[in-house]
């Protein structure tokens, strides 16, 4: 019985997946699907061009020795890559391409740079009667790869970046898009990469600027009659990382310099780095043949990072200022302060201020009421909803199993412990918390919190699994 595509890639993967470390298997195979198999040819599905240089350019030979190894001598692997997800016709735009066995290299098409940078030309940066130096590349030096956290909300992204500095205009994420939400790190990133780059090829022309910036920098080159002088500076880069380009937002005239410098810096294969708070295809108010070049690349997202990273981020600080704090400190500030990096350092620099300023030391009394102006709702009563979600987040169970009838015994335990905790944190009756969770008696409620009682005492696992959960509701 021939083998399908499927169970051909299944045993791949379990080879694969003892040979590379765990996280490495979960971020580049898991995703991968198997698509089809015709005679030694074996179809994989990758996400992303990305995915398929990284493959290649990481993975190749133990990717042809498994395949081989299902397949025989003759056994081959080829890649669909998924190029376009917003096609409108419901699915992707893909694209195959052969694995060549010696890593891709995506060779760009050159142009010579039409002028070089010297006296001629005025850099944007530098106010007009200083003396002309070689370009700044307007970088903040603290934002490296050292002290960016990796975690599952940016490991994509910063993975891209580190492949861009490696080989800056030389991969096929060319730009590479960054984007996401206020304060999760996209500005330290972009500027990580720039910085990578001037450390390992301090030759190479990089320059960061704000998309606010350009523009000033735009009207004030129209005003004074030296608009080829702008475009050639830019034009001049090998990089260039552009931050907050949603700001090109109504701006049509603008655009339309940017898309002619994009062009440019593209076709003679320079690497362009951009950031955004939205994705390219959820970008407002900029031109169509703007918005396709920023597809072109790669588009990575920044998410909210975890409880588990922000610990770490905050733990990096601490060690980066030689200071320390109490660990139930350090969990306060990470568990309750969830909207974004910045917010969080900016509560621990606050908390650090007010420690020295009135001369305490800091404890978990003195972070709560230190970071009411941080920390949302620190005086709200905790309630029974409140409870369940903390519970069944813990336990990683639906919510609304709990409310169910099933006796199924991992949500009956979540239920009694979500009750008992009912019972000792808020001042609901046993009628009212037993209706709350689906409609049950005052005797269920009673039996429930003699349960957990009892398990509290017998058993030393369950009772530390009762006393991180209330130790998670102090902290709220």
């Amino acid at each position: 019985m021939e083998k399908t595509c499927t169970e051909v890639w299944k045993n791949c993967l379990q080879i694969i997946k003892d040979n590379i470390p765990t996280q490495s298997f979960k971020t580049w195979f898991e995703p991968i699907s198997a698509l089809k198999l015709e005679g030694k040819v074996l179809t994989i599905q990758v996400p992303s061009l990305f995915f398929y240089e990284w493959l290649e350019e990481h993975y190749v030979g133990l990717l042809r020795k498994t395949v081989k190894k299902q397949l025989g001598d003759e056994g081959r692997l080829e890649y669909n890559i998924v190029v376009d997800k917003s096609s409108n016709s419901g699915s992707p735009y893909t694209t195959n391409m052969p694995s060549n066995g010696n890593g891709a290299e995506a060779k760009m098409q050159s142009m010579p740079i039409p002028v070089s940078i010297n006296k001629d030309i005025k850099n944007p940066f530098i106010i007009p009667g200083l003396k002309k130096l070689t370009v700044d590349p307007q970088l903040n030096a603290n934002y490296t790869f050292e002290n960016y956290i990796e975690g599952d909300c940016n490991r994509l992204a910063r993975s891209a970046g580190y492949a861009v500095a490696a080989k800056p205009g030389g991969t096929s994420f060319n730009p590479l898009m960054i984007y996401g939400g206020v304060g999760l790190g996209k500005t330290h990133l972009a500027q990580a990469i720039g910085n990578e780059i001037k450390r390992s090829m301090p030759d190479k022309l990089v320059i960061y600027v704000s998309c606010e910036k350009f523009c000033q920098q735009f009207v004030d080159s129209l005003k004074n009659n030296t608009i080829n002088d702008f475009v050639n500076f830019y034009q001049a880069m090998d990089v260039i990382i552009m931050d907050d380009v949603h700001n090109f937002a109504g701006k049509e005239k603008t655009q339309d310099i940017f898309f002619h410098i994009f062009n440019h810096l593209h076709q003679s294969g320079k690497q362009v780095i951009l950031t955004s708070d939205k994705a390219p295809k959820d970008l407002a108010g900029l031109e169509e043949r703007l918005l396709s070049r920023f597809k072109w690349g790669l588009s990575a997202d920044l998410q909210i990072p975890d409880l588990e990273t922000r610990i770490a981020i905050l733990k990096k600080k601490m060690y980066a200022d030689g200071i320390e704090l109490p660990g139930e400190v350090v969990e306060y500030v990470a568990h309750n302060i969830d909207n974004n990096v910045r917010e969080l350092e900016g509560a621990m620099v606050s908390l650090l201020a007010q420690s020295t300023l009135n001369k305490k030391d800091i404890d978990l009394a003195l972070a709560k009421q230190m970071l009411k102006n941080f920390i949302k709702n620190t005086s709200k009563e905790i309630s029974m909803e409140y409870i369940q979600k903390l519970v069944c987040e813990y336990f990683e169970v639906p919510v609304d199993m709990v409310k169910s009838q099933t006796r199924k015994r991992e949500i009956v335990q979540a239920r009694q412990i979500s009750m008992y905790l009912s019972k000792s944190h808020t001042k609901s009756s046993l009628k009212t918390i037993g209706a709350f969770f689906g409609g049950r008696d005052h005797s269920t409620v009673i039996y429930a919190c003699q349960t957990v009682e009892d398990l509290i005492e017998t058993d030393k696992k369950f009772k530390a699994y009762v006393n991180d959960i209330q130790k998670k509701l102090k902290m709220s």
